[in-house]
């Protein structure tokens, strides 16, 4: 089902009232609203417990993990990033997006880059877990209901974000 050109991508603003719906029907249906990383830490104390049943034992946080989710095909925050990773990659085939590449500045190697990102991602994993909810849920579910806590970290997260970018900026250009 690949087009032979791409598709302009949806109006952001359509896009957000869109992303507001489904954050409304996700509060109305399942009485919370949307988030990634709890289902990462489930599929993850899931795995554990398969290799490792005694440090389970050993650990209150991964204890807790596995008695809310026995079995994460039966996790919402499982079949959620189901969801999310097979409905992207859908549109992404629908409009004619779906290649292997790696983004990238010209000073910068691919092998820097992919490092980047690892070591990106894991510290961005640690401190998620830490704060027990990743940036998805803390901005959308979190400011839906107007938490000040939520509030505050995303504008720290902005903020954060332009302060880094100055030191980056010259190794995507």
């Amino acid at each position: 089902m690949k087009t032979s050109k791409k598709q302009q991508y949806m109006n952001p603003y359509l896009a957000g009232v869109l992303l507001g719906f489904v954050l409304f029907v996700s509060f109305l249906v399942f009485g919370h609203g949307l988030g990634a990383s709890g289902g990462v830490a489930v599929v993850i104390g899931k795995a554990t417990e398969l290799v490792s049943p005694e440090h389970i034992n050993n650990n209150g946080y991964l204890v807790n993990l596995i008695k809310a989710s026995p079995n994460p095909l039966r996790s919402w925050l499982v079949l959620e990033i189901v969801g999310v990773v097979l409905g992207g990659f859908i549109s992404g085939l629908l409009a004619g997006r779906v290649k292997i590449e790696t983004y990238r500045g010209p000073a910068v190697s691919i092998r820097f880059r992919w490092s980047m990102a690892m070591l990106g991602g894991a510290i961005a994993g640690f401190g998620v877990r830490m704060s027990r909810g990743c940036t998805s849920s803390q901005a959308l579910s979190g400011g839906a209901i107007l938490s000040a806590g939520s509030w505050v970290f995303m504008f720290s997260v902005f903020a954060g974000a332009y302060l880094a970018a100055y030191f980056v900026r010259k190794l995507w250009n």
